[in-house]
């Protein structure tokens, strides 16, 4: 790998995030998989063209990640876990999904607001320009590991103790159920890769220059009238998305 090539000066992106971005992306297609750990700091300085200093602390930020551990004595090792895969179908469920995969899931309710809609959020809605929505921001983790931040949006006139039901019973299912809405399936999912933003990185507990995926869906009831418009940022290094039809 003649990594030189790949790590630009004056881009206006420091070249220990451009380096931890292209040690995270080695180790997921799995070009250390030999010895499970990261070359020597010294092999990677040469590799890029950096000092010592600039490799340590991208490699820091992979540890905060979790992703990477440093080992007295031994190196840089990387840390063994399988990413989270969730299916994304006609009857997409975030508590379903990852049941079977981990032991503790999560979805907790970080701040509710009513607000007029606007734009995508009332076109995705179905609703008028300036009619009122409800606005739940949620954090969604799994054994204890945050994999997801979300911003969802509901019709408040078909919808309004949405956010109480949610607080009380943590499931958009559950609260949907409470409100009436015994079943619902996915309209449309936008997939799109970028980097995590600072508030991202804060609620996800990412290193700068981590990727997120994130997923716009529009949910609809069993009649196709649209009662949800969600924007979810999943963590990419530890959830994979499946897309089932």
């Amino acid at each position: 790998m003649n990594s030189k090539k790949t790590v630009e000066r004056q881009t206006g992106v420091a070249l220990w995030r451009q380096i931890a971005d292209l040690i995270r992306l080695a180790i997921s297609n799995g070009e250390y998989d030999k010895t499970g750990m990261v070359p020597p700091e010294m092999m990677l300085a040469g590799q890029f063209g950096v000092n010592r200093h600039t490799v340590r602390s991208a490699l820091a930020a992979l540890a905060e990640e979790g992703l990477v551990q440093a080992i007295q004595g031994r190196g840089t090792i990387i840390q063994r876990r399988e990413r989270l895969s969730f299916p994304i179908s006609r009857r997409t469920r975030f508590s379903r999904g990852l049941s079977d995969q981990t032991r503790d899931i999560e979805a907790r309710l970080l701040a509710h607001a009513t607000l007029p809609a606007a734009g995508e959020v009332a076109a995705g809605l179905g609703i008028a320009p300036g009619a009122s929505c409800i606005q739940l921001k949620l954090l969604s983790s799994a054994d204890g590991r945050p994999v997801s931040c979300s911003t969802s949006y509901f019709p408040e006139a078909r919808f309004p103790r949405i956010a109480e039901h949610f607080d009380k019973l943590g499931s958009i299912t559950k609260a949907f159920a409470a409100e009436g809405l015994a079943d619902y399936v996915r309209a449309s999912t936008e997939l799109v890769a970028r980097h995590a933003d600072a508030n991202e990185l804060s609620l996800l507990r990412l290193s700068p220059g981590a990727i997120v995926i994130e997923a716009t869906a529009i949910n609809a009831d069993p009649d196709g009238a649209p009662v949800q418009f969600a924007r979810t940022r999943f963590a990419a290094d530890r959830v994979k998305l499946k897309i089932e039809t």
